[in-house]
């Protein structure tokens, strides 16, 4: 017996993985193609499914893997991508198209009875658009940084993370012959901004058509699936890393289907991964400028591995085994921890509260950031806001996500700079931060843009969160509100999820300024709209004093 047994592993570990090409039909007859990798030795196993726009044959080393773990792995083109037929339209195809492959899979001799979905990104959100068509077999899905409602993904407080979406967009729309892509950066400055497509070099209707909707109104209807999530009966395992741009949306599919689900079991099936990376670094223990260590590593495939072997195979040791609903990583000590939940019980919203004289202009002015009150007055501090020359997402002025170190850019006249005293004992913090501003401008509308850093003794400014506010969004996305010149108005900055330790020796710092560009479209502070050409300065004020108390919360152990 104990020779069979070496016998059957030894065939199963050293069999070929078979690949084969088939093409699905959906149901208007659109022909999507897709690769199929199993081990040879194995006639039936569970299904692993990923559907990119990206090109399925760059699966092959993902599949074999796969194949060589027990299941049948399928790579498909998108509809309109690469060996499919028909038109890609973003997203547009996808619940659809998703649920006709699974449907088509559980028909097959191969398939043992049950079918996962996983991937990032796109790929995970094509997950959620066939989750929510409830194919039959669809038994567990593993998305990584991505959404639910497709409008938060690309909006955020009023503001659009124009980089992301214009370049995306560039890369996967059909370029004319002979056109010539113009300078990025100096495009996505452009006015108007429902013309940035053409200030890239080409037309592109799907970037019109997301950037002419700056409301989350019935044009986003069809890509926001967050309703329905709690109607799912299915075991999810997110995964996203706090500078990831679809971090919020990635941990509030995670919050709904575990607190919000109808049915009890899949709320005891979710489980989140928060890390320390931006969108292309899960895993990874460098991100952008910050090495993290080697404890942020994550072997993503063996996190994977267990969840499958958990819902598809229904394996009984993996099933044994108990896992933590949350693990998140702290940055600074660079520790992981366990919780039940998000955000994590034991922590207590703190307020550091922001002092100065009127001159917290740049690093080197005198912002301060004390867990005290303002006791008495204290003149606003005050910046201008010119369109023309945005306040950068980074002292290179690129689109980057991750930590890089701020410095330069708080030298600039256009920052307000809050630094709190060297910390004497460290302090921990991990759910979603928030600043609450006392704010006037003298235009009818204005942006907010909060960073909050961990200033290193050596100076170096690490940004580890941060989030923005159009004023007339203050209220409503749906309802805008103009500003009226010289009012004060309280506002509310989400920061997104957030865990880390501020070192003895740093200190904590907030950043504000005007613009976040061009991670976030610049405010021309008209309120003219998408379509308008024109721009405005706005002079803008954070007050700061008993009455107006502006401040950073941070939910503190």
């Amino acid at each position: 017996m104990k020779h069979l047994l070496f016998l059957l592993l030894a065939t199963s570990a050293f069999a070929e993985v078979k690949t084969e090409t088939i093409t699905i039909a959906m149901r208007d007859g659109v022909k999507l193609t897709a690769d199929l990798y199993r081990d040879e030795a194995i006639t039936k196993a569970p299904v692993i499914l990923t559907r990119t726009p990206y090109d399925r044959t760059k699966q092959k080393g993902t599949g074999e893997k796969w194949a060589k773990a027990g299941y049948i792995f399928i790579a498909q083109d998108c509809r309109g991508k690469f060996g499919s037929e028909g038109t890609f339209a973003p997203y547009n195809n996808e619940g659809q198209d998703g649920y006709d492959t699974i449907e088509w899979i559980t028909r097959q001799p191969w398939r043992s009875g049950r079918v996962g979905m996983m991937g990032g990104s796109y790929v995970g959100g094509v997950q959620w658009q066939a989750a929510a068509e409830q194919p039959p077999g669809l038994a567990v899905i593993a998305p990584q940084a991505t959404w639910s409602s497709f409008y938060r993904n690309l909006h955020l407080g009023g503001s659009v993370r124009l980089s992301l979406i214009a370049g995306w967009i560039a890369g996967n729309s059909p370029k004319p012959e002979g056109a010539k892509p113009k300078n990025f950066n100096e495009a996505l400055l452009h006015l108007p901004l429902s013309e940035v497509d053409t200030a890239i070099g080409w037309d592109m209707p799907w970037l019109d058509a997301f950037l002419t909707h700056p409301e989350p109104n019935g044009f986003w209807t069809r890509l926001d699936l967050t309703s329905r999530l709690p109607d799912l009966q299915l075991p999810a395992l997110h995964v996203v890393g706090y500078h990831d741009y679809f971090s919020r949306e990635s941990v509030d599919n995670f919050m709904i289907m575990q607190k919000q689900a109808r049915d009890e079991k899949t709320r005891q099936q979710q489980r989140l991964i928060l890390g320390p990376w931006d969108h292309g670094t899960i895993g990874k223990t460098k991100v952008a400028e910050v090495e993290f260590g080697p404890e942020a590593a994550l072997d993503l495939f063996a996190i994977q591995l267990d969840w499958f072997d958990r819902h598809l195979k229904q394996d009984a040791a993996a099933l044994s085994k108990p896992f933590p609903p949350v693990r998140y990583f702290s940055m600074g000590d660079n520790i992981w921890h366990d919780a039940q939940t998000w955000p994590p019980e034991g922590f207590k919203a703190t307020s550091f509260y922001l002092h100065s004289d009127g001159k917290a202009n740049t690093r080197r002015g005198n912002g301060l950031l004390l867990p005290e009150k303002p006791a008495t007055d204290q003149p606003a501090d005050t910046f201008r806001a010119d369109p023309a020359n945005p306040t950068p997402s980074t002292p290179k002025k690129a689109a980057v996500w991750g930590p890089v170190d701020q410095s330069a850019t708080e030298d600039r006249e256009d920052v307000l700079v809050y630094t709190s005293q060297a910390i004497k004992e460290p302090l921990t913090f991990a759910g979603n931060a928030e600043a609450k501003l006392h704010v006037s401008t003298d235009t009818p509308d204005a942006d907010w843009a909060v960073k909050l850093i961990d200033v290193h003794p050596d100076g170096f400014a690490q940004n580890i969160a941060r989030g923005i506010l159009r004023g007339r969004y203050r209220n409503s996305l749906l309802k805008p509100e103009l500003m009226k010149p010289g009012q004060v108005y309280e506002i509310t900055v989400d920061l997104g999820p957030v865990a880390a330790t501020i070192a003895k020796g740093h200190q904590l710092r907030v950043d504000i300024s005007g613009a976040d560009f061009p991670l976030y479209d610049r405010n021309p502070n008209t309120a003219e709209g998408i379509r308008g050409s024109k721009t405005a300065i706005a002079t803008e004020q954070v007050h700061h004093r008993p009455g107006t108390l502006s401040r950073l919360i941070l939910p503190v152990r």
